[in-house]
C-alpha cells in the first residue's frame, strides 16, 4: 500500500503527515508513505484544496484535517 499526503508543508500538511504515521503504525498495516509537496504533482491529482490524502493512486481526502481513526478506517477500506 502506498499513501501519498499532499502539501507544501502548511501545519495541517504536517499534522496528517503525523497522524497519517500513527494510523499506519496503529492499523498494523504495511504502507509507504510519502510527502509530495511538488505543487505541480499535487496538481495532477486534480486537487486544488491541502491536505491531501491519497491512498493507492485513489484520493481519499482533500482539504481537511483527518483523525487517526479516520485515516484508519481508509485504510481498512483498502482491504475490502
Amino acid at each position: 500500500m502506498k499513501i501519498e499526503i499532499l502539501g507544501t508543508g502548511c501545519t495541517k500538511c504536517k499534522a496528517l503527515e503525523e497522524a497519517t504515521k500513527q494510523a499506519v503504525a496503529q492499523s498494523g498495516k504495511f504502507a509507504q508513505i510519502e510527502k509530495v509537496e511538488d505543487i505541480m504533482k499535487i496538481m495532477e491529482y486534480n486537487v486544488m484544496s491541502t491536505p491531501g490524502l491519497v491512498i493507492d493512486g485513489k484520493v481519499v481526502s482533500t482539504g481537511k484535517l483527518l483523525s487517526v481513526a479516520e485515516i484508519i478506517d481508509l485504510i481498512k477500506s483498502q482491504y475490502l
